[in-house]
């Protein structure tokens, strides 16, 4: 099916529903969902609300905030808790269940005190590969996945991004900053907050696509493999900025930047 005859699916979907709530990070997937819902419903029938905590990037709040106002959707900012929930912040191997009960079961609050009849999220076809035990939470919450409804992929999203005019059709790929840390290993706020500081320095230098996977005192880099050679090339100024943050040891993965790179260990 092409993306086009999966967007008028995806638009029958959410016309179906009425009324929505969308969880919304301001990503590529979340934008686009949130694009759709406010063309196929009236827009005081939709709720864009962003969950804030140490995990969420100070600077997509900021883009989040924009792209809500841009879409001219109602968009509330919570601040979520998982740092306060021991079986969280131990990190085992099914974290994101805990993260998503807690969101999922305020979004339904909410969805609840502003009379609207279903929590979205923005899971998509492609996601059906990786490991999400977050799942389980969305299963037991009643939380739908329109996109993934409608057997979108990133790729189509991406492409329909591009012809709706979003600016995130090219947005590089978000994730929760604990999934660069290995399971097992405690998360903290300032664990947190470094990790955020390794990446930034590494966009500061011009790589959009990163990932810094952390290992107490060694990190792991991640970008797109036909970008290894320039960071290679910018390895000087790199390492000395990173030991700077208690990285003994810095090392670039030859694999190249891929999602849930952690997950090929379990």
């Amino acid at each position: 099916m092409r993306p086009e005859q999966k967007l008028i699916k995806l638009n029958k979907i959410i016309k179906r529903y009425g009324s929505c709530l969308v969880a919304f990070s301001g990503g590529v997937d979340s934008s686009f969902l949130l694009k759709v819902a406010s063309l196929a419903l009236p827009k005081d029938k939709i709720l864009a609300v962003t969950a804030d905590s140490p995990t969420y990037p100070r600077e997509e709040l900021i883009s989040a905030k924009r792209i809500a106002r841009s879409l001219g959707v109602r968009h509330k900012v919570i601040e979520t808790c998982e740092l306060k929930n021991k079986k969280f912040i131990s990190n085992p191997v099914d974290r994101c269940y805990f993260c998503k009960i807690e969101l999922f079961t305020a979004l339904n609050k909410i969805a609840k005190d502003f009379d609207l009849n279903i929590v979205l999220d923005a899971s998509t076809a492609s996601d059906k590969s990786d490991f999400r035990p977050g799942n389980r939470a969305k299963s037991e919450l009643r939380v739908r996945s329109p996109l993934l409804d409608a057997g979108l992929t990133k790729e189509d999203i991406r492409t329909l991004s591009k012809k709706l005019g979003l600016i995130t059709w090219n947005k590089p790929s978000l994730a929760c900053l604990a999934s660069r840390i290995p399971y097992g290993t405690e998360i903290s706020e300032d664990l947190l907050e470094r990790i955020h500081k390794g990446e930034s320095i590494l966009k500061k230098e011009g790589f959009t696509q990163v990932r810094l996977r952390h290992y107490n005192g060694l990190c792991r880099i991640e970008v797109p493999k036909n970008e290894i050679s320039r960071l290679i090339k910018r390895q000087e100024h790199i390492i000395d900025r990173l030991k700077d943050l208690g990285y003994n040891y810095i090392t670039v993965d030859l694999a190249g930047y891929r999602t849930g790179s952690l997950n090929e260990v379990i």
